[in-house]
């Protein structure tokens, strides 16, 4: 009874500090039901699915497939290609964030290019690259290298392009970090005499851990859920997402494939709560309010040459890929007839101008509320106790956990059907966008909070300033470099989506991505990667339009 009540008197305590301010209490409340509505209710379906039988519960499908060997080698390789891409991933992406913000290096703001250049296209384009490059009819392994037989399918392949495809996450992630990292630190400690690799070893590398465990976290999840690589270039290695999306769509087994999709969640969350567990036991804050000096920039040559030759090298493999992308779509047929032409272009423009401008208006809808509702999430997670916390923190990472095809089949189970019929509308796809992407808004608004002292809010509620006045001039103006580095991602997301989506698009609505894969699956190669090419110059513009926003937002500050 004891116990009872002093459970009960935090809570009590917590609902009504939250009730004080009706405009907090009322957005709480309204992220609630709507990651009730969009993240739990469509998994809640597909448990449905799995679980529920004609005659009530019936655990028949989750028997059948443990008694198989093959998933056990599945999963074991889901987890080894996550846990090597994510590693890789982010080493690359912490080696180019590294690299841009803390040297004046020779082409410094072409690494910065490059680096996020990879996530501009849907993955499975780098894997049609690296079988164009080194398949049998490659061009460097036979044209270049003479040789008659080559296996590029199989785990190496896979962790080669997954490391490119992910390697953005991180370094979005990390340069926001490393940037917002005050560096009167590192400066006081170069003068008490410490060396250049102590002061990384000590100082650098400690503060930026929240950003290199979301970069773990997110890879991870990322690699777990990839089934456009694996299915192309993955052969005979076998992962969670491919065989959930093989046995959805190949053998028309939804509540198997199901449940090879939900059981992907274990690792993923246990991920999730460790990268939780540890990085709130540890302070991370630098940025005070107080008076601080410049960034720290490195000018010794033992450090940037070496970071200048494994930029290149990175830079070269990347554009190397890409480049071969950009080559197929202008030449007449790849690997028989290389005369440049035009024909590509001229077929997508006649028959897929409406799905371009479908994707584009889909997703300059979706970018604006993921990123918003995804700070906003960040802020009521990071600053705020109230109840139901751990809930919205589970389901604002529900939707990205869970493979994009069974999320799709969620939704499609959801919402097919009134009160709420949008299958086929534009709606569904912005929603799902919206909630199947927000996380990185998430991750990227709570590492800024962390390093932002909670005192400069506490100094302005002391002014007698409300909550909204605080957020609105204190938190939101400190978190608009991770809120412009999220809409970045956010909108190309949004733009190369394709496994949540490839289930929702309608005759009314289509998007690129799907026209991308069909032009695979029906063989039109210089098809697909001139539908590549349009992808790559519409964000390309946006990237270059939020970039010179941001600019102009960090001027006026």
């Amino acid at each position: 009874m004891a116990n009872s009540n002093i459970v009960k008197k935090p809570l009590k305590r917590k609902w009504k500090a939250i009730g004080e301010n009706p405009y907090l209490f009322g957005l709480i409340i309204l992220v609630l039901i709507s990651l009730f509505l969009f993240s739990i209710y469509p998994m809640y379906s597909i448990l449905k699915t799995i679980f529920v039988g004609e005659s009530g519960l019936d655990f028949k499908a989750v028997q059948e497939i443990f008694d198989k060997p093959r998933i056990y080698q599945t999963i074991w390789n889901s987890l080894k290609l996550g846990i090597s891409s994510a590693i890789i991933s982010t080493l690359i992406g912490f080696i180019f964030a590294y690299s841009v913000t803390r040297t004046h290096m020779f082409g410094k703001k072409f690494f910065n290019f490059i680096a996020v250049f990879p996530v501009v296209s849907p993955p499975f384009v780098l894997a049609l690259a690296m079988i164009l490059l080194f398949g049998s009819s490659g061009l460097i392994s036979k044209e270049i290298l003479g040789m008659q037989s080559t296996d590029v399918f199989g785990f190496n392949s896979l962790l080669v392009i997954q490391a490119m495809c992910f390697s953005p996450i991180a370094y979005l992630n990390l340069k926001g970090v490393l940037e917002t990292m005050d560096a009167s630190l590192e400066d006081s400690a170069f003068n008490l005499g410490a060396s250049r690799w102590k002061v990384f070893y000590t100082i650098t590398l400690p503060l930026a851990m929240p950003g290199v465990f979301s970069s773990l976290l997110l890879t991870f999840i990322k690699s777990l859920e990839d089934f456009g690589n694996p299915m192309i270039i993955g052969g005979d290695y076998s992962v969670l997402a491919t065989e959930a999306y093989m046995t959805i769509t190949g053998r028309n087994d939804l509540r198997t494939g199901a449940l090879l999709a939900v059981s992907m969640l274990i690792p993923v969350l246990t991920a999730y709560l460790v990268q939780k567990y540890w990085v709130n036991k540890k302070s991370y804050t630098t940025v005070t309010g107080k008076t601080s000096q410049g960034s720290v920039i490195i000018k010794d040559k033992k450090v940037v040459v070496p970071l200048f030759i494994t930029c290149l090298l990175i830079t070269g493999t990347i554009v190397l890929f890409y480049g071969t992308i950009i080559v197929g779509a202008f030449v007449e047929i790849w690997g028989v007839n290389y005369a440049l032409s035009l024909k590509h272009f001229q077929y997508v423009f006649d028959t897929g101008l409406g799905t371009i401008k479908d994707t584009v208006i889909i997703a300059v809808i979706a970018t604006p509320i993921m990123v918003l509702l995804g700070m906003i999430i960040s802020f009521l997670t990071v600053r705020i106790s109230f109840p139901g916390k751990k809930l919205v923190e589970i389901g604002s990472i529900l939707l990205f956990a869970v493979p994009g095809t069974v999320v799709g089949i969620g939704y499609l189970l959801s919402f097919n059907s009134p009160p709420l019929a949008i299958t086929g509308t534009a709606a569904i796809l912005v929603l799902v966008l919206v909630f199947r992407y927000m996380s990185l808004g998430i991750e990227a608004g709570t590492n800024a909070l962390m390093q932002i002292d909670s005192s400069l809010e506490e100094a302005s509620k002391s002014l007698n300033a409300n909550g909204f006045t605080t957020f609105w001039k204190i938190t939101f103006p400190l978190l608009r470099s991770a809120l412009f580095s999220s809409a970045i991602y956010a909108f190309t997301r949004a733009l190369t989506s394709i496994s949540a989506v490839i289930f929702l698009v309608s005759a009314s609505w289509n998007l690129m991505t799907v026209a991308i894969l069909s032009a695979v699956d029906f063989g039109k190669l210089g098809v697909a990667a001139a539908y590549c090419v349009i992808l790559f110059v519409i964000i390309l513009i946006a990237f270059t339009g939020l970039n010179l926003l941001l600019k102009q937002n960090e001027r006026s500050m």
